[in-house]
């Protein structure tokens, strides 16, 4: 077995990447993903420079497999999380309406009225008595309703 790997290092190596990456595809959670990269591009190197002694390639296969590590993990640091509320508006379905524009379905009595959003039907409060058809934004959520203003076009 050996002297098959000696005789065909690259093919080695590009087999190590290949199982390692499909491994990790199996629910590894990343942690053979930068291996599996190490171990491809140690076989790249080995097939371009064919005369690599056994010991090269495997220091590099290990300082490849940490730096690659590394620059993933600077990278994600580097990388803006998403928007700052997303944990905070996570199955809040009614938080992530701010900033919504509808139209007023319901007229608005002592403020009270509804909206359609999507398939929905929101009950809807304004400072404001407003007629049927208004533009309204949804500008901040109370509970289960939505609080309005209206918009001028």
């Amino acid at each position: 077995m050996t002297t098959l790997i000696a005789a065909n290092p690259q093919g080695f190596w590009l087999s190590l990447g290949g199982v390692l990456l499909a491994a990790e595809m199996l629910g590894a959670s990343g942690y053979l993903l930068w291996s599996g990269v190490a171990a491809l591009i140690v076989g790249v190197l080995v097939w371009l420079l064919p005369q690599l002694p056994w010991e090269w390639q495997g220091a590099i296969f290990a300082v490849l497999t940490v730096a690659v590590a590394f620059l993933w993990w600077y990278w994600l640091r580097q990388r803006p999380a998403g928007a700052p509320n997303d944990a905070q508006m996570l199955n809040q379905r009614n938080r992530q309406l701010i900033g919504t524009h509808a139209t007023l379905t319901e007229a608005m009595h002592n403020g009270i009225g509804r909206i359609n959003i999507g398939d929905s039907s929101w009950r809807a409060q304004a400072n404001d008595d407003l007629p049927v058809g208004t533009d309204v934004e949804v500008i901040a959520v109370a509970g289960v309703t939505l609080v309005i203003r209206a918009i001028s076009r």
